[in-house]
């Protein structure tokens, strides 16, 4: 049974929900106290895992809607792809904030040069941006196959954020090494269309 437009628009408020009810409890979770005694790495950490945990359920949308035949699902993707920029801006904001602090921001650059794994973050951040300020209709037709050209950036993402996240880390943790293995395999349900680029 194929989803019908009404009921994609309820899976939309599903997704909106899932995107904004996090944050409600990050919030809470700060103003409360619930974070160990390293609260800043905790949401930053918190705030990254969202983006990649949105970048990963974008790329599942096109092999589900064409295997599950539901192609109604296409429609999602925008939103999720949207949700996952918000989280990775709040991601970089939260490093930019309670790691160097306002009076700091200056030396961000100078953390790019010795913590190689911010550069692979700054990158995705840059590319995301491109991706959300192009994601409407409008810049769709108006950039012609430029548009998709750009929007197959977000592979790269897949591929420097899970690095970015494992590199981030100092101990070697299961989590991080399963963000990695999913974007690896969403990438890999895709070696048809890679194979046909590198043809």
């Amino acid at each position: 049974m194929r989803l019908t437009a009404k009921q994609v628009v309820w899976l939309k408020v599903l997704l909106h929900l899932a995107g904004f009810l996090p944050f409600v409890w990050l919030f809470w979770a700060s103003s409360q106290g619930y974070f160990s005694a390293d609260p800043a790495k905790d949401i930053q950490h918190f705030t990254g895992r969202m983006a990649l945990k949105f970048l990963l359920a974008g790329l599942l949308v096109a092999p589900l809607a064409r295997y599950a035949k539901q192609p109604l699902l296409i429609r999602t993707r925008r939103l999720l792809g949207l949700w996952c920029f918000a989280w990775a801006t709040l991601h970089l904001t939260s490093y930019a904030l309670l790691e160097l602090g306002i009076n700091n921001l200056a030396l961000l650059g100078q953390e790019l040069i010795t913590r190689p794994y911010l550069m692979l973050g700054i990158v995705s951040w840059f590319i995301l941006l491109a991706l959300a300020a192009t994601s409407t209709q409008w810049a769709q037709r108006k950039m012609g196959k430029r548009w998709q050209l750009l929007h197959n950036f977000v592979y790269l993402v897949a591929i420097l954020a899970p690095i970015h996240y494992l590199w981030s880390v100092k101990i070697l943790s299961p989590l991080p090494l399963l963000y990695a293995v999913a974007a690896f395999v969403l990438l890999a349900w895709r070696y048809k269309k890679f194979r046909q680029w590198w043809r």
